[in-house]
């Protein structure tokens, strides 16, 4: 029997929202970029050029759903494509860290050689792109997880998706508003504080904000592209089914790896003292919804000789 590898259910309300933001950030980043050369403002550029690595993510985003929605059903792809998505994200954070290094290089060069902030026509860019920043987090907060309800074998679970493709944009535009905060601090302490070295501080301090952004989205997607989820709660559940289930079964190979957002595959080896089919197994694990694709292999265990 062949069985089905859709393991995600997709997210068509992300994606639209995901698109509508696209637009709006891309807006915004082209004024913030064209207004922090034209007013002096570095960090009204360094808001820029971050607004432009989250329109880069945003567009991954929409890329990764389509392709994703394209090859869903390619037999190439053994456990689906979701991965695809994963690895949009994985993506970003390497172009974040370009983006990172070219903020932090052009804020030390302005903090040493300062140039004349025309503070009141930044000031409304800025403004104008933090209101940009919380419209695309609006779009996009509501998106990112959803629920199910299940009763199986009187365990009602709440199953929930999370779409890790949208939950990394939605972190994109948080992340964008604190370096357009940071940018207004800093227009605003110059303005009336004359507090000049302020704007390429506040540079540097939104270039460490995207690089740490930037780490965090490295690990976490590496960690799913390299099947790294053996520390995961449905291992240690796993082990606790057969552990409990009477039948004095032995784990002599367990694998657990991620197949959608909240979606695992199992591949489990057993010993056992007495025939016991496979398919018992797959029904005593079948509790927990988020395996969603199970192989068992039962072996006899081996006989001691008598001495």
């Amino acid at each position: 029997m062949q069985h089905n590898h859709l393991f995600h259910e997709g997210n068509p309300g992300g994606e639209r929202n995901t698109r509508l933001a696209v637009l709006l950030t891309l807006a915004a980043m082209v004024a913030e970029i064209g207004g922090g050369w034209v007013f002096n403002s570095m960090a009204l550029l360094a808001d820029g050029w971050h607004m432009s690595s989250h329109v880069l993510a945003l567009g991954l985003s929409i890329a990764a759903y389509r392709a994703a929605r394209y090859f869903a059903r390619d037999v190439r792809f053994a456990f689906g494509t979701w991965k695809v998505e994963v690895l949009a994200g994985y993506t970003s954070a390497i172009f974040l860290v370009f983006i990172a290094v070219i903020m932090f290089y052009e804020s030390l060069m302005r903090l040493f050689t300062p140039v004349p902030v025309q503070y009141e026509q930044a000031i409304f860019v800025a403004l104008a792109g933090l209101a940009v920043n919380l419209a695309c987090a609006w779009l996009l907060q509501g998106d990112h997880s959803h629920s199910h309800p299940h009763t199986v074998k009187h365990h009602r679970h709440e199953r929930r998706h999370t779409d890790m493709n949208l939950r990394s944009a939605y972190i994109h535009v948080l992340t964008d508003a604190v370096t357009s905060v940071f940018a207004l601090v800093a227009l605003f302490g110059g303005k009336y504080w004359q507090l000049k070295q302020l704007d390429p501080l506040m540079g540097i301090a939104g270039s460490a904000v995207v690089a740490v952004w930037a780490y965090g989205l490295l690990r976490d997607s590496a960690r799913v592209l390299l099947d790294a989820e053996m520390d995961a709660p449905i291992v240690e559940e796993v082990r606790s089914v057969i552990a409990a289930d009477g039948t004095g079964a032995e784990i002599t190979d367990l694998h657990v790896w991620r197949v959608g957002g909240g979606n695992y595959a199992c591949i489990l080896s057993l010993a056992v003292d007495n025939e016991v089919d496979p398919e018992y197994y797959k029904r005593i694990l079948a509790v927990h919804e988020e395996l969603v694709h199970i192989t068992v292999e039962v072996n006899r265990k081996a006989k001691r000789a008598d001495r």
